[in-house]
């Protein structure tokens, strides 16, 4: 996996992806091609702020736009605040051949040794077992006292509970997960 800036020919294909109702499953809605090329626009200012981001993610061996890897700092209040996020969303074709795991791995190198963080954090709905595993692969840890209510979704939506796991550059550092 490739991990690069975005490109003007990644935007359609990422629409596509934030269209489909098992990609979008543990998010409020399915994107409209507005709200994604939005989603593309605020990565790529984070980008450029940072030096940080959502890099969109593509193949190696075929140069497909397969979806994003991201470190990003969220901007809701939460007990957790101020953090810096790791996560990802893939094309539905490319789920369970490690690629998510391949790309967090690259982004968590480059946070702890390059931009020089102490923690990340990582947070989804309970019901979303593919990215908890990708969490636990990448050694982070789950306490449930971090579990909140997310303040973007309503309290009475059924995603709006989400779990947080925590990775601590010094329990990386050890960690065989590097």
């Amino acid at each position: 996996m490739i991990l690069r800036k975005w490109r003007d020919s990644d935007r359609e294909p990422f629409a596509r992806l934030n269209r489909d109702p098992q990609v979008m499953e543990h998010f409020p809605a399915l994107l409209t091609r507005q709200q994604s090329d939005a989603l593309v626009d605020r990565a790529e200012a984070h980008l450029e702020q940072h030096g940080f981001g959502p890099w969109a993610a593509e193949l190696r061996e075929t140069n497909e736009f397969i979806g994003f890897v991201s470190l990003f700092i969220p901007q809701f209040e939460a007990p957790f605040m101020p953090c810096v996020e790791i996560g990802w969303r893939l094309a539905r074709d490319h789920w369970g051949k490690g690629l998510a795991t391949e790309g967090a791995r690259t982004l968590v190198r480059q946070a702890f040794e390059v931009q020089g963080l102490h923690e990340l954090v990582s947070f989804t709905v309970p019901a979303n077992q593919r990215s908890l595993r990708v969490m636990q692969k990448l050694g982070m840890t789950h306490d449930p006292l971090d579990d909140f209510d997310h303040p973007s979704i309503a309290a009475d939506h059924p995603l709006s509970r989400h779990v947080l796991y925590r990775l601590k550059r010094e329990n990386w550092i050890t960690a065989d997960t590097r």
